[in-house]
């Protein structure tokens, strides 16, 4: 889901009387329909609270918020989740971000439970990430909840899980929570004061500040893999046999075979994504495994859309800035060299795309069913990376820099996970 700053606005005019412009806005609104108080807050913030018709706050209004503020970018929670974990504070921290909200439940230091509206925190995808069930199971237990009964009971009950997995489980979903809220780079949060405890959705006691560190160490350390891993879809790849590896590596080495992606092996081994991760990075860092960008499940019809939508996109950037004759005339003399056989009779066209039928039948004319991804990949990835090349210099340095950043994670996919020339070695540089 696209956020929209636009759609969250709200206009107040001359008489003090409040228009939500955009549709999230009215859709906020709508939701909170009744009597509030605004309260004093600096004259660049409105603050305000349901009172209901008599204008006072009692206990039936909704909990105090006891602090409240802005999330601006990642690591900022970490001071909050700190001050929580410090003060012994009884309540409810929620935290929002256009999207998801999300919520933590503290006591003497201790947080209790959490909540998530993303699909990828709740106990059903953590139990599959970790390996506990599959799809198929995953799906029989999702339709059991659909009928009102918890995730947790239902998997047991079905025999998929045992009562000691769950609850482990649990306490893998607090630390996946706690983690996505630090990672949060724009949203708000607000601590409520108190809390029923009929609203937990289960109890499970962890030190806050262990679970806070935890989050903090895990965010550096991930920033520090993506660079060499970008996500846990890409593939790695065997270089040395198993003799040679690590006794503590083994495990995961044995898992790799040229298909399974990060993620399939943190699965299948149990460990999940991110500590499979740190031991795939380990063996590549030493030069035991490759890193390879995965395979698009469309072959090679899909790599070459994705082609086009680099090449379209560069090409609306030169038009921008009156360098579009300049880069197709430089382009097409580039195309009717060695790419002149893979674009035969496909283009290019005025907005710099190729026909995906006729190029995709060249690739396999050229390179047989078997080699026509692999050599695609890497000869549009080519001609995709050259055509930003072309254009670079002429944009100037920010507006370069954004173009770059923007198409990199396309340009990123049109690696072939079958083309060794793709692999990505990660060495230790000088600085460490």
């Amino acid at each position: 889901m696209t956020r929209h700053a636009q759609d969250e606005l709200v206009w107040i005019d001359s008489k003090g009387v409040a228009h939500p412009l955009g549709e999230t806005a009215i859709k906020r609104m709508r939701q909170r329909e009744g009597a509030f108080r605004i309260l004093p807050a600096p004259d660049h913030v409105i603050f305000m609270r349901y009172t209901g018709e008599d204008g006072r706050r009692d206990a039936e209004d909704g909990a105090i918020v006891r602090m409240a503020g802005e999330i601006i970018g990642p690591g900022v929670m970490g001071d909050v989740l700190s001050l929580l974990a410090q003060s012994g504070w009884r309540g409810e921290l929620v935290v929002f971000d256009g999207v998801d909200t999300r919520s933590i439940f503290f006591e003497g230091g201790n947080i209790l439970a959490g909540r998530t509206t993303c699909d990828d925190e709740r106990l059903g995808t953590i139990l599959f990430r970790y390996g506990h069930i599959d799809e198929e199971q995953l799906a029989s237990v999702i339709a059991r909840v659909a009928h009102g009964e918890r995730f947790g009971a239902a998997a047991v009950a079905l025999g998929f899980v045992s009562q000691e997995e769950v609850f482990a489980c649990l306490s893998k979903q607090i630390e996946e929570i706690v983690f996505r809220i630090v990672m949060i780079a724009d949203g708000s949060y607000a601590f409520l004061e108190g809390f029923d405890d009929g609203k937990l959705p289960w109890r499970r006691a962890m030190s806050a500040f262990g679970v806070l560190m935890e989050s903090v160490s895990r965010l550096d350390e991930i920033r520090f893999f993506r660079a060499r891993i970008p996500d846990g879809t890409y593939i790695p790849e065997r270089l040395v046999a198993e003799e040679k590896v690590e006794a503590d590596l083994r495990e995961i080495f044995a898992l790799i075979d040229g298909r399974r992606s990060v993620d399939e092996i943190g699965r299948v081994s149990g460990v999940g994504e991110f500590e499979a991760t740190k031991q795939i990075y380990r063996l590549a860092q030493s030069g035991q495994a490759a890193i390879t960008a995965p395979r698009f499940r469309g072959g090679v019809t899909e790599v070459i859309e994705t082609a086009n939508a680099i090449l379209k996109r560069i090409h609306q950037e030169a038009d921008l800035a009156g360098r579009g004759t300049v880069l197709r005339t430089t382009i097409a003399a580039f195309a009717l060299g060695r790419f002149g056989r893979l674009v035969g009779d496909a283009g290019p066209f005025e907005d710099g795309t190729f026909a995906a039928r006729k190029v995709a039948a060249n690739a396999v004319t050229i390179a047989g069913e078997a080699g026509a991804y692999g050599y695609a990949a890497d000869m549009l990835h080519d001609y995709a990376s050259f055509a930003l090349f072309s254009l670079g210099s002429s944009l100037g340095e920010d507006a370069e820099r954004r173009l770059a950043h923007e198409i990199e994670p396309l340009l990123a996919r049109l690696r072939p996970a079958t083309s060794s020339s793709q692999m990505i070695k990660i060495v230790v540089a000088d600085d460490g």
